[in-house]
């Protein structure tokens, strides 16, 4: 029989779902900040799995992922285990369009945080303090930013065994090993031992379908690997990994329109894009200096000297 879990004060049998609300802080306005999470268990013992969105507040893929996998039932009647889904973290970032929180502070880059400190800072300590010591491993969907789109991938510590199954687990198009980043809650996860995935797929402020399905799809992958559910969808192509990744950045500032975009697979000295100036001037070829994939690339028709155009991944052999 698993055993009962204690969150914010509030004893949740087996068996049981329910709502806790994690107050925050308070704005100006005298709005406290509440973020919701639903918990949802089984009798019989098993992982405690965190499915997470918005992080930061303009990622609104991650948002609806979450959202539908609560909406359709994912996490109910569990087979065993246990399942904390948190739709959106960030609330201040996602009611102001924002990837940030207050003062500009990214809440991933703000672990383990003070409750004390910035906003983004408290967010960061309620999910340190509060979440992360009930879970075993988590998943955590974000989307490019800044009119970057991502291919559906996830992203995992390189040398992390329990991370890379997870990865392999959810099976995404591509699986990208990657150091921790200081400050971010899969390094402080790490350090725990506690395996956090980073799904990226899409760009803010924007719904693609494609990469929520991709999502929705690695959330049952997970819980059917872990024994929790019984289904789930068969992974029709084995993943790429990639161990190095690099960026193509553009030479001149002026109107860009890419020719290849995310997911391609590319060689060096291939036609990616085109620059060119407003005024019928100039206009320049982006040729790709690296052989491998495109895993994002800018879908900004402006762009400035020295922008990431294209993210090309290296395939890991």
């Amino acid at each position: 029989m698993a055993k009962d879990l204690i969150l914010n004060g509030k004893k949740i049998g087996v068996g049981t779902k329910e709502e806790i609300r994690l107050n925050v802080a308070r704005l100006p306005s005298g709005t406290v900040i509440t973020v919701r999470v639903f918990v949802f268990r089984s009798e019989n013992p098993g992982p405690v799995v965190l499915a997470m969105g918005g992080v930061h507040g303009d990622e609104i893929n991650g948002v609806e992922i979450v959202r539908r996998a609560i909406d359709k039932g994912f996490f109910e009647n569990l087979n065993r285990g246990t399942v904390i889904a948190i739709p959106l973290l960030n609330i201040y970032g996602f009611i102001n369009f924002s990837r940030d929180a207050s003062e500009g502070k990214d809440v991933n880059r703000s672990f383990p945080g003070s409750l004390s400190g910035s906003l983004a800072s408290r967010v960061a300590a309620t999910l340190t303090k509060k979440i992360l010591p009930l879970v075993d491993c988590g998943m955590d969907f974000h989307t490019g930013g800044s009119a970057r789109y991502n291919y559906p991938q996830i992203r995992y510590t390189a040398g992390n065994e329990k991370a890379e199954e997870l990865a392999n687990a959810f099976g995404a198009p591509y699986l990208i090993q990657k150091p921790n980043i200081s400050k971010s809650l899969r390094k402080i996860a790490n350090a725990q031992g506690k395996p956090i995935v980073i799904f990226e797929g899409g760009e803010s402020l924007r719904f693609d379908g494609f990469s929520i399905d991709h999502g929705l799809s690695g959330i049952k992958r997970v819980l059917k690997h872990f024994g929790m559910i019984e289904e789930a969808p068969q992974i029709l192509k084995k993943p790429i990994v990639f161990d190095k990744t690099s960026w193509l950045r553009a030479d001149k500032s002026g109107l860009f329109r890419w020719s290849q975009q995310s997911g391609a697979k590319v060689s060096i000295g291939e036609p990616l894009g085109i620059l060119n100036d407003p005024y019928g001037e100039w206009e320049i070829k982006i040729l790709s200096t690296k052989e491998g994939y495109i895993i994002g690339h800018n879908n900004a028709p402006v762009v400035s000297q020295g922008d990431a155009l294209f993210h090309i991944g290296h395939e890991l052999v």
